[in-house]
């Protein structure tokens, strides 16, 4: 199989283009492919796929674990520079788990490989941001429970944010953990703990979106990299939501899945 591997601030996927064969994966080939050992290594794993009703592409979405996942905004932004590669152009339409999705390579550099891309999100309703232990919890494509810390450059993100992600009585389906500080610039500090990778990420869309909203802030930076998140913001929904930030296309390899 051939497959391509790319990362959105340092967010890393491997992506296949499954148009043609069609092909299903079991959750055991893909927590090895993504395995930082034994397979290739990545935070996610994503396919390809054909779209009907006048869409580009299906993304399909699964996390580490080899489990499908929901949404994913830097999968998103990764996937649609793909598609360029492909020839389906600068603007794309595509379905993702929550929906559809907009997409627009606002830069690629072909010698690089590095590129910007922008991502719409989906709108989220004023009512869907609700107060949640230290912070608030918000669906941005998927869940996200967002918390203002102090000294986040040495806060145990990875122990907190576990220990917050398996609180089964508020979080019953699991959530991702976001923790934010301002900096003294006004941008706004961003590390998240990712369910499904279980594991601290170098960035997250939904995670900085969810970050954004939350917090007012446009600007944010993560370990892997800055991003900027605009909305529109009314009385009854945060609308417009355009994610924007780097995408690099690392290499592309091939992988035999062994024979069972």
């Amino acid at each position: 199989m051939k497959f391509y591997k790319f990362d959105g601030a340092g967010n890393d996927f491997v992506v296949v283009d499954n148009r043609i064969d069609c092909r299903s994966f079991s959750e055991e080939e893909l927590a090895l492919l993504c395995h930082r050992r034994f397979g290739v290594g990545a935070d996610g794993f994503m396919t390809l796929g054909k779209a009907a009703n006048g869409y580009d592409f299906e993304m399909t979405y699964y996390n580490s674990d080899g489990r499908v996942g929901s949404m994913c905004g830097n999968g998103g932004r990764c996937i649609a520079a793909f598609a360029h590669l492909l020839g389906l152009g600068d603007k794309l339409n595509f379905l993702g788990y929550d929906g559809p999705h907009k997409a627009e390579i606002l830069s690629w550099n072909p010698d690089s490989r590095k590129g910007i891309v922008k991502l719409a999100m989906r709108n989220v309703s004023a009512t869907e941001v609700r107060p949640c232990l230290d912070g608030c919890f918000l669906d941005t494509g998927s869940p996200h429970y967002v918390q203002p810390v102090v000294g986040l450059e040495h806060f145990d993100v990875i122990g907190e944010g576990r220990r917050i992600r398996e609180m089964k009585d508020i979080f019953p389906n699991g959530t991702n953990v976001d923790f934010i500080e301002e900096l003294p610039d006004g941008r706004l500090a961003v590390r998240t703990y990712e369910r499904g990778v279980e594991d601290e990420t170098w960035a997250c869309g939904t995670g900085v979106t969810a970050c954004a909203i939350v917090s007012g802030k446009h600007d944010l930076v993560t370990r892997g990299g800055n991003f900027s998140v605009n909305f529109n913001k009314n009385k009854t929904a945060f609308e417009n939501v355009q994610l924007i930030g780097p995408v690099s296309l690392n290499f592309i390899g091939e992988w035999t899945f062994s024979a069972k």
